[in-house]
């Protein structure tokens, strides 16, 4: 039990990242706004993407270019001694992709503005349900 509070205080940064995603996912679930659910839906992309960021960095380990010569022998690469590119790769497209979904989830929220001249869901709903 003593191990366990330095160890949770040594993550930190995974406990801000679970805060931000119950936050855009309570964005998302309990408002009626459609605003404010696409923020929500951004905030929880954005503390996905941290994630992945934080989870592909390793203290002390440098960027993954092997320094030697093709000439200096036939020896085994020390791959704790590197940094794995593909999460922040990967990461730099959700990014785009993050933006992306963003802007046309905007348009969308003004055409449907523009349309029935509310944001609010409830009403939206009530105004396309039969009488």
């Amino acid at each position: 039990m003593s191990d366990l509070i330095p160890m949770l205080v040594a993550k930190y940064n995974y406990w801000l990242y679970i805060v931000l995603m119950m936050i855009g996912l309570y964005a998302m679930i309990a408002k009626n706004n459609l605003i404010k659910k696409l923020v929500g839906m951004n905030i929880f992309q954005t503390s996905i993407i941290l994630f992945y960021v934080s989870i592909g960095c390793k203290k002390g380990a440098g960027i993954p270019i092997i320094q030697h010569g093709l000439n200096t022998g036939h020896h085994a690469v020390d791959l704790s001694q590197y940094v794995n590119p593909l999460p922040h790769v990967l990461m730099l497209t959700a990014i785009v992709v993050s933006v992306s979904t963003f802007g046309v989830a905007l348009a969308l929220a003004i055409k449907i503005y523009q349309k029935y001249k509310t944001l609010e869901e409830d009403e939206i709903l009530a105004r396309l349900r039969p009488r």
